[in-house]
């Protein structure tokens, strides 16, 4: 009997955790289109699951953030290694005004209900308020109340410094081995959060199916369309970004280059990443068209590239700001402006840390969804259908990076294009590969 309950635990492990969110969604949708509302007898699963969640967004913001500090400091960046992060958190923060000017325009989530969700609406904070909330009084009030934004601006800023001391004082002095024990202890706690993230998900398959039995039990089909105007919001939101931002302002507008030039060289990254969902997994795939079809030196791609598969999240953070407007319209709120930004904000911040950790999408909506007092129920909601829209966010990841990697070598000179897919562009080739950090 327990070799027959081990080697079926061992087939169902064996298949990737995302078909088994994807199949308890699809199953769990059609329990509660059958049975109804007798669905919500499962609510406490989907209840246990959401807490889960709020369990782990603070450890996770403080360990990652703190690992991404130490990766950021002055001397290891040097000129293009500020040009590219500079770069990267600029498309970041215009993919989510793009995110959230689709959401506001095509309004995912209307005529879905949360179960129990009658909105109770508090008064909502100004601009200002926003503003003065993000540095914390008592920054380790902010971290036990779960105030997500101030949490993550102490983190930053703590990081920054700890990593300026490293650099400021000798290797065996007391300071130096002290910052490097704090980094050695965020290391060891983000891969402890790594495991409890992998048991988190595992649970998240009786979780997804008990969410979305209680959700179809109450809704109906009528459920269905919310669900379409998801997955429209974002092929909208991703089709504006790559045409304007990448193609338009980048390829045409700073480089001068034919934006049909740099899709013929970055297609096989960006197909890439449309099929395996991965900007880590299209890492080599990324750096030869890099090095082969765009020309670039080695020297700058070699820092851009993986540096971009950890911190460029163009697509989730856009992604950030469909869901924000989803889960309001769903408790039947609407999101001030003030609200957008701290949405903003958040997923800019949170961008920097958390693409590292295993379902970085699904974190990284926890964590914004608790900044702006949204259920984090939609995180289950959605976690079903995450693997389908994950593609496309992956896609345009991918494809940023080599966008601002072309720009960036092309500022500095270190761009070889002779032989490459820059039909009009000059031919004075960078030979020897220098570049000057």
């Amino acid at each position: 009997m327990t070799g027959t309950i081990t080697r079926s635990w061992r087939r169902y492990r064996s298949v990737p955790l995302v078909y088994r969110i994807g199949i308890a969604f699809v199953l769990g949708s059609a329990l509660g289109l059958v049975v109804g509302g007798r669905a919500t007898a499962l609510e406490p699963i989907g209840e246990l699951f959401v807490r889960l969640l709020e369990m782990i967004v603070v450890p996770i913001v403080v360990f990652t953030l703190l690992l991404g500090a130490r990766r950021l400091t002055p001397s290891k960046l040097g000129r293009i290694g500020g040009q590219v992060v500079g770069l990267y958190l600029l498309t970041t923060a215009v993919a989510i005004v793009i995110g959230l000017g689709v959401a506001n325009l095509v309004q995912p989530g209307v005529g879905l209900e949360l179960a129990g969700s009658a909105g109770e609406t508090e008064q909502a904070p100004s601009m200002v308020d926003v503003l003065l909330g993000v540095v914390p009084d008592n920054p380790l009030g902010a971290m036990a109340e779960g105030n997500v934004l101030p949490t993550i601006f102490f983190t930053v800023v703590f990081g920054i410094a700890l990593a300026m001391l490293s650099e400021e004082f000798e290797p065996g002095s007391a300071v130096h081995d002290g910052v490097e024990a704090i980094f050695d202890v965020a290391e060891a706690g983000s891969e402890a959060m790594f495991k409890i993230v992998w048991g988190v998900m595992e649970f998240g398959v009786l979780g997804v199916f008990a969410l979305m039995a209680t959700t179809f039990g109450e809704a109906g089909v009528d459920a269905i369309v919310p669900y379409a105007k998801l997955a429209l919001a974002l092929t909208l939101a991703v089709s504006i970004h790559i045409g304007l931002v990448y193609l338009v302002v980048i390829q045409r507008g700073l480089m001068g280059e034919s934006p049909l030039s740099f899709l013929s060289g970055a297609k096989d990254a960006m197909v890439t990443a449309l099929s395996i969902s991965s900007s880590s997994g299209t890492l080599p795939v990324s750096m030869s068209d890099a090095d082969e079809n765009f020309g670039v030196a080695e020297e700058v791609y070699s820092f851009s590239l993986p540096l971009g598969a950890t911190i460029n999240m163009d697509g989730t953070a856009m992604y950030l700001g469909i869901v924000a407007v989803f889960a309001a319209n769903v408790v039947g709120q609407s999101l001030t402006i003030a609200e957008q930004f701290a949405v903003l904000a958040t997923a800019l911040l949170a961008s920097v840390g958390t693409a590292g950790v295993p379902s970085a999408g699904l974190i990284m909506m926890t964590i914004v969804l608790t900044q702006v007092g949204l259920p984090l129920e939609i995180v289950g909601m959605i976690a079903g259908i995450d693997p389908l829209l994950d593609r496309m966010r992956t896609m345009n990841n991918v494809t940023g990076d080599l966008a601002v990697t072309t720009l960036v070598a092309k500022w500095n000179g270190a761009i070889d294009y002779a032989g490459t897919v820059w039909s009009d562009a000059p031919t004075g080739s960078v030979v020897d590969g220098a570049v000057d950090d």
